[in-house]
Formats: C-alpha cells, structure tokens, sequence
C-alpha cells in the first residue's frame, strides 16, 4: 500500500524533461539534495557522486534538485547544469528539473521536507544550497543534515547504511 504523503508521491519533472517519477525509488533509499553550480559548496558533487557509486547497487541514489534561490548560484538552463554535472564531477545521479525551495513558490516536494528536523532541531525554510534530506525505503524522510555537513561525513554514511539494512 501506497503512502499518498510520501515524499515519493509528489510529482515533479526531470532536468531533461518529463516526470522525474519519485515513485520508482519506493524501496530504495535516496539522498535529496537541492544543488547549486556556483556555490562554495559545489565541490560536494564529488562526494554525493562517490557515494552514489558506494551504494547504488544496494538500493540507493542521490537526487539532485537545482535550485537557483541562493544569491543566483544555479543560473544555468538545464542543459548547462547537466553539461556542468557530467563535465565536472562525473555525475551519474539522476537531477529533477530547476525548483523553488523556500518562500510561496516552494515546489510540493520541498512543503513535505521542510517540517523535519536536524540534528540541531532546525526545521522551516532551506538554509543553503546542498541541505540534504534521507528519505527512507518507505518513503518518509528519515533525516536532514546541514549544507555543510559533507556527503561522505560519518553521519551521512550511518545513516544511509541504517536505510539498507532495514
């Protein structure tokens, strides 16, 4: 049986057009993580993708959304953010088209984010690009971490494990 307020329902297109269909990661766990180009934290492209690399076969992905809220850090068309992607980093993980994170025109995705709590308790509105949310093989967001907090960092790591034991 489906959860309708799964993370996993909400529908939203892929950079290259087309529904991204979140439902074809029910199962798996997915590391979502809104993303910028020109970002100071841009170089966690490198660790989202080795990671990507470490557990995908075990029913996991990362998954890039392109946000350009952040002092204009992801101007690009999408065109130019998976030249970038692919170019730069080597990404192989799949990217949903460009959103809105924050304010009134926040995509569906993210009203179902913003609620849960990190580490520090902080809950409400994105701080910065590379936020990144754990959701679950159910579908529920099992955790947030910070932007700063490094894609291969020992609590990314556990928790991702966590998710594929289960």
């Amino acid at each position: 049986m489906t959860n309708d307020n799964s993370v996993l329902a909400v529908e939203i297109d892929s950079l290259q057009g087309g529904s991204a269909d979140l439902g074809q990661y029910r199962g798996k766990a997915v590391l979502l993580v809104n993303v910028a180009s020109k970002c100071g934290l841009t170089p966690q492209y490198a660790g989202l993708e080795r990671l990507q690399e470490r557990y995908a076969a075990q029913g996991f992905t990362v998954l890039g959304v392109p946000c350009n809220q952040f002092l204009g850090q992801e101007p690009g068309t999408s065109e130019e953010i998976a030249e970038f992607c692919s170019a730069t980093y080597g990404v192989t993980f799949p990217l949903t088209e460009k959103v809105e994170v924050n304010g009134e025109g926040r995509h569906a995705l993210y009203e179902r984010l913003v609620d849960v709590a990190d580490a520090e308790g902080h809950t409400g509105d994105i701080r910065w690009n590379f936020e990144k949310f754990l959701i679950g093989t159910d579908g529920e967001v099992v955790a947030r971490f910070s932007p700063q907090t490094e894609p291969e960092s020992a609590e990314i790591v556990a928790a991702v494990e966590k998710q594929l034991t289960v």
